[in-house]
């Protein structure tokens, strides 16, 4: 019996070719979330130790950031569906070598491979979409990206936490390879080849070597700043290194004849302010999930898959929400509300900061809702500003600036709110056990360690101090994630406030087929 396939024509096709890149924006997302609830069995399974948990996270983290630029501007060169394609068989490929890794050193390269398939695919999946479909649906089409990718982040710890406990760790990396073989069949079927004319079809070797030695550096010494110390000698460097990197990349790109970035690109108001909110609402956005799934499990005694549940409010409320949120950015433009979504996340982190150790869930399911709305409201909007404001020869190369922007975003927002959040949590806890006797490393440890059993067994050579130190680290742990939730809160009215400046009112781009060249709202040179 033959299987008949659906014919093509102007009318479906961007819409089989959306499927297909949310099928692949599905398998990105995912991994970005259902690994961590895994890593005690990969622990115990692998004998691995702490770094290398840390690595098996960051390792994906690192090699995804620092190449998301580079895999957008050679999808524009060399073919948006050839490089996606691409991305998609590495990643897919690195999954089940991660699935079968003997050891923890196999398991790290593995994920740092994942991350280049990974750094392929992303601006991919934005520059194909944004192609296809002309500027008066982009947004519209651009929301239900976002809306699958949140759908990801939302079943992540539950999937994860659910194939751990019921088959084995490895089934959350083969788990991507049905995905990917769905996202292969559906793109080689619809979607079209697209790249940009415009150039020579040359790669900017020089640029592209700056750029990641510059960003390396720069991910690299946020990630380790909170362990290695921020004023050690190998973190000074590495900040140095991304200076240095980040500068020179700046000056060959002024020089080449076709560069990697075209920094005309930030003369538009709507570009630079949209990964100006890209940076800010990954930073809350990561930083709060982060350090409430700490919270959840650590302070109110939720396992990870409980906790994972529980975040379903916010998710869920992206995924519904994001959709609308792009058609009415088709209708009255996205300026409005990415401010009003801003400010949602805002209000959702001021009410975080009333949370204390005996917090109910039930308090915290406003703020959660609030961020979810807020966060939808902003999100898809962002990228079709970010789209429609540069023409559709750079969709690629654009694509990898804003994804850059989130992800660097994001890490820094871990790493400025972990760093705050241990010294305030050290001076609490100092006040809290002043006169306990316990010295300042002790103290040190318990502050790395805030809401575990740990502090237990620290206090263990002397129970009469159990309950006390379990008390203050408790306490600690929640005025440190109070303060750092004024910050994340502060940042993202500023957000707000930044929208409003920079977003050209009413939509952008809107019947053209070079946005760029519409987008009156400019800086000055």
């Amino acid at each position: 019996m033959r299987v008949r396939l659906p014919k093509l024509h102007d009318g479906n096709r961007r819409w089989w070719t959306l499927g297909a890149m949310c099928f692949a924006l599905f398998m990105v997302m995912l991994d970005n979330t259902v690994v961590n609830v895994a890593l005690p069995s990969i622990q115990s399974d692998l004998r691995a130790s702490l770094a290398g948990l840390e690595w098996t996270v960051n390792a994906y983290t690192l090699t995804f950031a620092v190449l998301l630029v580079t895999g957008g501007r050679l999808g524009d060169i060399l073919g948006r569906r050839r490089v996606f394609l691409a991305g998609v068989v590495i990643f897919a490929l690195s999954s089940a070598a991660i699935g079968l890794a003997p050891t923890q050193a196999a398991l790290v390269a593995g994920r740092a491979v994942q991350g280049v398939g990974a750094a392929l695919m992303m601006p991919g999946t934005l520059s194909i979409i944004s192609s296809v479909f002309p500027p008066h649906e982009r947004g519209r089409a651009i929301g239900t990206w976002a809306g699958v990718s949140a759908l990801a982040l939302a079943i992540g710890p539950v999937v994860g936490g659910a194939l751990t406990e019921y088959v084995s760790w490895r089934a959350i990396f083969f788990l991507n390879l049905p995905v990917a073989v769905g996202a292969v069949a559906v793109t080689l079927f619809a979607a079209p080849e697209s790249r940009d004319e415009s150039t020579r079809h040359h790669i900017d070797y020089p640029g592209i070597a700056t750029l990641s030695l510059g960003l390396t550096a720069l991910v690299l010494a946020l990630v380790e700043g909170n362990s290695w110390g921020w004023g050690s000698a190998r973190i000074v460097a590495l900040l140095a290194a991304a200076a240095v990197g980040l500068v020179a990349f700046a000056a060959i790109e002024r020089r080449v004849a076709e560069p990697m970035v075209d920094f005309r690109f930030f003369r538009s108001r709507t570009f630079f302010g949209a990964n100006t909110v890209a940076f800010v609402v990954s930073f809350a956005m990561l930083a709060m999930f982060f350090f409430l799934a700490l919270y959840m499990q650590n302070i109110l005694g939720y396992t990870a898959v409980e906790a994972g549940v529980r975040f379903l409010p916010s998710t869920l409320m992206i995924v519904l929400v994001a959709p609308i949120a792009g058609r009415l950015a088709d209708r009255i433009g996205p300026r409005v509300l990415i401010a009003s979504g801003l400010s949602l996340v805002a209000v959702a982190m001021l009410l975080l900061t009333r949370i204390d150790v005996d917090t109910t869930y039930g308090e915290l399911l406003p703020s959660f809702m609030l961020m979810g709305v807020g966060i939808a409201l902003t999100m898809s909007p962002m990228s079709t500003a970010a789209m429609n404001s540069v023409a559709v020869d750079k969709a690629g190369v654009a694509s990898g600036i804003l994804s850059m922007s989130r992800m660097v975003g994001g890490t820094f927002g871990v790493a400025a709110l972990g760093a705050l959040f241990q010294h305030l949590a050290r001076n609490r806890l100092a006040e809290l056990l002043a006169g306990s006797g316990l010295p300042a490393t002790v103290r040190d440890e318990l502050v790395h360690n805030l809401g575990s059993a740990h502090e237990r067994a620290i206090a263990a050579a002397n129970p009469a101090l159990a309950a006390r130190v379990g008390k203050a680290a408790a306490e600690a742990f929640v005025y440190a994630l109070s303060g750092g939730m004024w910050l994340s809160a502060s940042l993202a009215f500023t957000g707000a406030v930044a929208a409003l400046i920079l977003i050209a009112p009413g939509r952008i781009g809107h019947g053209s087929e070079t946005p760029q060249e519409a987008a009156a709202e400019t800086f000055v040179a």
